[in-house]
């Protein structure tokens, strides 16, 4: 999973960890959604600007997963739990 930090919050990407836990390959996936490897890539690892509402859809029907599972958002006044 890979987490970036922006001015108003945190975005965790985590469809590597999506692809090891269903043994699916970048290369399979490519094939499989139609994808380009690139943009794999960058959702992999964080390095997007624009989200491509299209290719989160296939990838989450393929995946059989919702948005949430792919990519997750805390807002920077999120309260994060502490251990005591």
């Amino acid at each position: 999973m890979y987490t970036i930090i922006i001015e108003n919050g945190e975005f965790t990407f985590k469809l590597k960890a999506i692809l090891n836990k269903k043994k699916i390959s970048i290369n399979k996936l490519m094939r499989d959604t139609n994808t380009d490897f690139k943009v794999i890539k960058r959702l992999i690892t964080g390095e997007i600007t624009k989200i491509d509402i299209y290719v989160i859809a296939r990838l989450c029907n393929y995946l059989d997963c919702n948005l949430n599972d792919l990519i997750d958002f805390k807002n920077k006044n999120e309260k994060i739990p502490q251990n005591n």
